[in-house]
């Protein structure tokens, strides 16, 4: 349960949880954070956004000291006067992709695949396009040869047949956690990104260097590649009421749905009470 007092951190996922369905933060929210970094309280973003997207990151949650990108991948210290530091860039070798992707088909039958390969600005994904996919815009079809041919940042997989959740514990079965590691953020795909990697792991390389003790931590998330930071922190873990049923269950409280700034009113009562 949250503890009395106000945590030392507080981490917010973006898209579903901060970021409002029509792709806008409101003026509120940004208000709300300001305020929080104000009174002392670091604010991190956890995403799986990539680096190519930094910019959109960075103006959807100014507040943010410190950007946690990738699932965990990459860790930026927007805090560093001499400008962005990287802290932390896990890839996943490209030749251990194509090996657990064909093992992952054996399994389950032809894969739609794309790969996160470049943190160029607005850079697009590689690999199979897929109708369901909602960001056609910064898409590159690619031959899965050339998708599979160097480190990627992270890759994405679905199939006609499976749901992605259903896919996403087949996947766990068959591919170890010493591997790649596995997840899925409400856009129909598993994400396989390097192994160790996670909003977690993430977390902890910003915690660390800010001296702050993981059970000091307030976090916000929605989908299941939340669910590790859910784990770690340890002050509070709060779910927005359009959460996956998994997230939900397990959080200490949940808030109102993104549509409705709930990050921000329960951190405004948070900061008021």
């Amino acid at each position: 349960m949250t503890r009395p007092g106000l945590p030392k951190l507080i981490a917010t996922d973006l898209d579903g949880t901060l970021v409002r369905s029509d792709e806008t933060v409101s003026a509120y929210t940004h208000e709300v954070l300001d305020r929080v970094r104000a009174a002392g309280i670091p604010v991190v973003c956890a995403t799986g956004r990539g680096p190519r997207l930094t910019e959109l990151t960075r103006n959807d949650i100014r507040a943010a000291d410190f950007l946690v990108m990738a699932g965990g991948g990459r860790v930026v210290d927007q805090s560093d006067p001499a400008g962005p530091l990287v802290l932390r860039d896990e890839r996943l070798s490209g030749e251990v992709l194509a090996r657990l992707v064909a093992d992952l088909e054996t399994a389950v039958g032809p894969l739609t695949v794309m790969v996160e390969a470049s943190d160029e600005h607005d850079a697009p994904l590689w690999g199979d396009y897929h109708p369901s996919w909602p960001y056609p815009d910064r898409f590159e079809t690619r031959t899965r040869d050339e998708c599979l041919s160097g480190d990627v940042i992270k890759a994405f997989a679905r199939t006609a047949e499976h749901h992605v959740d259903t896919l996403l514990e087949t996947a766990r079965r068959i591919i170890p956690a010493e591997v790649a590691s596995l997840t899925q953020a409400g856009l129909g795909f598993i994400e396989i990104c390097a192994p160790g990697v996670d909003k977690a792991s993430g977390l902890t390389v910003v915690a660390q260097r800010l001296g702050v003790d993981p059970a000091e931590v307030l976090v916000f998330g929605d989908m299941p590649n939340d669910l590790p930071m859910f784990a770690w922190a340890g002050w509070g873990r709060v779910a927005v009421s359009n959460a996956h049923p998994a997230v939900r269950a397990a959080s200490d409280e949940v808030t109102l749905r993104n549509d409705d700034d709930g990050v921000a009113v329960y951190l405004d009562r948070l900061l008021s009470r």
